[in-house]
């Protein structure tokens, strides 16, 4: 698995991933800092981050447990080198992108707020 920058040409795999627009996408691989993970020719994940204050946030995540552990690693050594702290929020049904926090270092932080009504988990990562 090879992990990358998103390019644009990426926002109609990336719309498939997430279950959004392609227009919605695009417009987050530019406004965004959005890395995928590649196998062989197809995108099986992506993550999208960026940083605000002392706190990297991660936007967006999909993929399995394992594609979505090694896509976090992306915003956690950013954040390491800045000094920040990590933070992301899952949806409490997604077991799979909460273990895969577990497995990149984030601890459950509690609650988050709810998105489209779905209650979230926060995950953090210190400096």
């Amino acid at each position: 698995m090879e992990v990358r920058e998103a390019v644009e040409a990426d926002a109609g795999r990336l719309a498939t991933l997430a279950d959004a627009p392609a227009d919605t996408m695009r417009n987050l691989v530019h406004d965004r800092t959005v890395r995928v993970a590649d196998e062989g020719s197809e995108i099986v994940g992506f993550v999208s981050f960026d940083a605000r204050r002392d706190t990297v946030h991660v936007t967006q995540l999909d993929g399995t447990t394992e594609v979505a552990a090694r896509l976090l690693d992306e915003p956690a050594r950013f954040a390491r080198v800045e000094g920040m702290a990590a933070e992301l929020l899952v949806e409490e049904s997604r077991d799979e992108l909460q273990r895969a926090a577990a497995a990149a270092g984030f601890e459950r932080a509690g609650s988050g707020p709810r998105f489209e009504g779905a209650p979230t988990v926060r995950f953090r990562l210190e400096p």
